[in-house]
């Protein structure tokens, strides 16, 4: 069982954009993210943690301009907290081991696929293309990883 854990070296080899947007809740302009426009198949892992949130098989273009998913590749990697803050209700998205702020999620997605958006900042997320995943211990995702053209 691998173990994803947060660590003060994770944290001090993040970005200054990394650091703010996943220890400070802050969120990256939208369309300037590293991963709104990829298309390469793969999962999305914690930039802190390690720990797998979403595949690119459950990614779409929800044109809000960060990168949207449909659900998490592992449940109990996201955690969903209430978020009253700028003055409106939302539910936010943590990693669950990390701790990391990942965005928030909304009841406005693919009505097909469940009808959710998790609408995810780039600056926390780390992409594993398929062909590195089973060497990078991420093997047991391939499944859930589809070409995406």
């Amino acid at each position: 069982m691998t173990s994803y854990t947060k660590s003060a070296d994770r944290i001090a080899a993040l970005t200054p954009e990394q650091f703010r947007v996943t220890q400070k809740n802050g969120t990256e302009r939208p369309g300037t993210g590293e991963y709104l426009d990829n298309h390469e198949p793969g999962i999305y892992v914690d930039i802190v943690s390690g720990e797998p949130l979403f595949a690119s098989a459950d990614k779409f273009d929800s044109h809000c301009g960060w990168p949207s998913f449909t659900k998490p590749i592992e449940p109990a990697h996201v955690a969903e907290l209430r978020d009253s803050s700028l003055g409106m209700m939302r539910i936010e998205v943590r990693s669950t081991h990390g701790d990391s702020h990942l965005g928030h999620v909304f009841p406005d997605g693919p009505r097909d696929r469940g009808g959710l958006r998790y609408c995810i900042n780039s600056a926390s997320l780390r992409f594993v293309h398929r062909d590195d995943m089973e060497a990078e211990g991420y093997g047991q995702y391939i499944d859930q990883v589809e070409d995406v053209k």
